[in-house]
């Protein structure tokens, strides 16, 4: 909304554009208030945005009516009226209801002055047939939203013949400006009001009442009756002059120039051209800082763009290609002060694993001593008592250890996905306006950690496979074994004091356990890691890089449909902003 924007809004249920118009279109032959609504009831629906526009042609008057997807190109005056009431029917329905949308119609004409007015719907007290319960507060609402911009001038409209303390209309504007700055009230029906009031309407008018800055106009415009028997505005305004010229008690608001719609139309071409003038800083500022946004935003598209000549499409490709892998790299490296540093997530996931893996220990021990405890009941062959089966421990040990295969499997399919969402999330910001390329590169992604992800599965299943030939070495063995060992005498190479005894099994198991949890909570990152992030990454890197190669490049280069149209409607801004910013310089 810019800093020549008028709105308007009263107490009462009727027409404000043709208060306005009687003051600001008085003089144009081609266009007149008679062309916008004239009937009674709440006639604005929705709020109405008046642009005038002046133009230096032949051509009389031209106006577009536009409002949501739908604009219209009027040829002749006569036809506001009624595409105006087929727009509010449009979004507000037939009948009495009302809506948020706004309605513009520009006016073009060599007739006009260059203004922007804004016709809001009366504040309704009661709904009437066809309307909301709450159509009062759903109006106030609409109202608020236009009127609390301090670059707008509010021209609330009341009429004399009611109690000016009361109007809800005048009451929102001290709300929305509580120094009444940007106030003007005007104030309609002179000839309605009460004999032995006027002298308090003149207190009114003499802001001694309900001071605003702005101050009161008082006017009498045409009433139903001058429209439908067809008085001229001419007739009208000099009729007005008249009326107040012979009224006792408000001949004196002509002298004072608060009377009649030629006054207005002066008070408010200079309360206008005052408004504009202290704004102009503001709107000056505003203009540079959108000028800021819509160059840094023009810039990113210059970057990302691929350029139009052929010869430098490759070179172009090529760079983002780099770009890319780049990004994938340092992912793949873990290397630490960056943001995306897919290591975090990744070492969260290995230390739930040797967490799980932990929490076998228990169940395995127990397990171990129960064979011990009924080794001679359950398991005993032909050997003498007293001696042991290893084979029965093998396959025991084999047993609980091929437990952890599945989990080892689940916690690669969930860092899998982890590394498939990290890739695509860098193809998604390197490529932001390909989706061409951005297909590419998911098909690549997730056609590579597929086969990845395979290939660790059977390394996995190799790993346990190898668990259950149950080795370690000897020295290892024994480092563990002594760690856990109850007794103070260790236990070596080529001493073994007390290991022939039974019931030292489950410490030993218990020691070999370690070691198995050991190997598994290194080995099981370690081949994810490599295959599924450091190979996936070398593979991804290879095959994006060589797209470089392939036979149309522009095609895999095509943008978004609405990329182009947004670079020329940004480079449009920029033009336009860039002239409203030397005129305002002109005149600062």
């Amino acid at each position: 909304m810019g800093t020549s924007t008028l709105l308007l809004y009263s107490s009462g249920i009727l027409s404000l554009s043709r208060i306005l118009l009687n003051n600001l279109v008085k003089k144009s032959t081609a266009f007149s208030p008679k062309h916008l609504h004239t009937s009674t009831g709440i006639i604005t629906r929705c709020p109405l945005q008046l642009k005038l526009r002046k133009i230096k042609n032949e051509v009389k008057w031209q106006a577009v009516l536009s409002y949501k997807d739908t604009s219209i190109k009027l040829e002749d005056p006569s036809q506001v009226e009624g595409c105006v009431s087929k727009a509010q029917n449009m979004l507000a329905g037939d009948g009495v209801g009302i809506c948020d949308d706004l309605i513009t119609l520009e006016i073009m004409s060599a007739n006009v002055c260059d203004l922007t007015l804004i016709d809001l719907p009366g504040i309704a007290r009661v709904p009437v047939q066809g309307q909301p319960e709450d159509i009062g507060d759903k109006i106030k609402n609409l109202i608020r939203r236009f009127i609390e911009k301090n670059e707008t001038i509010n021209l609330v409209v009341v009429p004399c013949n009611v109690d000016i303390a009361t109007t809800e209309a005048l009451k929102m504007a001290q709300e929305a400006d509580p120094e009444g700055r940007r106030t003007l009230a005007i104030l309609t029906k002179p000839d309605l009001i009460d004999k032995g009031t006027e002298k308090i309407i003149l207190k009114i008018v003499r802001n001694q009442v309900i001071p605003l800055s702005k101050g009161y106009i008082v006017v009498k415009c045409r009433g139903q009756r001058q429209i439908e028997d067809g008085t001229s505005l001419e007739q009208a305004i000099q009729e007005e002059i008249g009326f107040f010229k012979n009224h006792e008690f408000f001949r004196c608001l002509l002298q004072e120039e608060k009377a009649s719609v030629n006054c207005l139309a002066t008070k408010l071409t200079q309360d206008l051209v005052d408004h504009i003038k202290k704004s102009l800083p503001l709107l000056a500022d505003e203009i540079n800082k959108q000028l800021r946004n819509s160059r840094a935003e023009l810039n990113h598209y210059h970057k990302v763009s691929p350029p139009l000549e052929t010869e430098n499409l490759k070179e172009f490709f090529i760079g983002i290609m780099i770009k890319f892998n780049e990004k994938i790299n340092r992912m793949a490296s873990g290397a630490a002060g960056y943001r995306d540093n897919l290591f975090v997530q990744l070492n969260s996931e290995f230390k739930q694993w040797k967490e799980q893996l932990d929490c076998t220990k228990s169940s395995f021990h127990q397990v171990v001593q129960d064979v011990v405890d009924d080794y001679d009941l359950k398991y005993r062959g032909r050997e003498l008592p007293g001696f042991s089966d290893y084979n029965v421990f093998e396959m025991v040990v084999q047993r609980l250890v091929i437990e952890l295969k599945e989990p080892a499997i689940d916690r690669l399919r969930v860092i899998r996905e982890i590394i498939q969402e990290q890739f695509l999330d860098v193809s998604e910001k390197c490529f932001p306006i390909y989706p061409h390329l951005q297909n590419v590169a998911m098909n690549k992604i997730e056609d590579i950690q597929l086969k990845q992800e395979a290939k660790v599965e059977q390394r996995i299943m190799e790993q346990f496979e190898m668990e259950k030939l149950l080795y370690t070495q000897d020295e290892i063995y024994f480092k563990t074994l002594n760690k856990i060992h109850s007794s103070g005498e260790l236990a070596s190479e080529d001493r073994y004091p007390g290991l022939e005894s039974r019931n030292k099994y489950p410490e030993m198991l218990k020691a070999y356990y370690e070691i198995v949890v050991q190997r598994l909570a290194d080995q099981v990152p370690m081949l994810i890691r490599y295959f599924m992030l450091k190979e996936s990454a070398h593979l991804l890197c290879t095959e994006m890089l060589g797209l470089t190669d392939c036979a149309n490049i522009a095609e895999v280069l095509r943008e978004e449909s609405d990329i182009s149209r947004r670079r020329i409607i940004t480079q449009a801004r920029i033009e336009r902003l860039t002239i409203a910013q030397k005129k305002l310089r002109n005149f600062i």
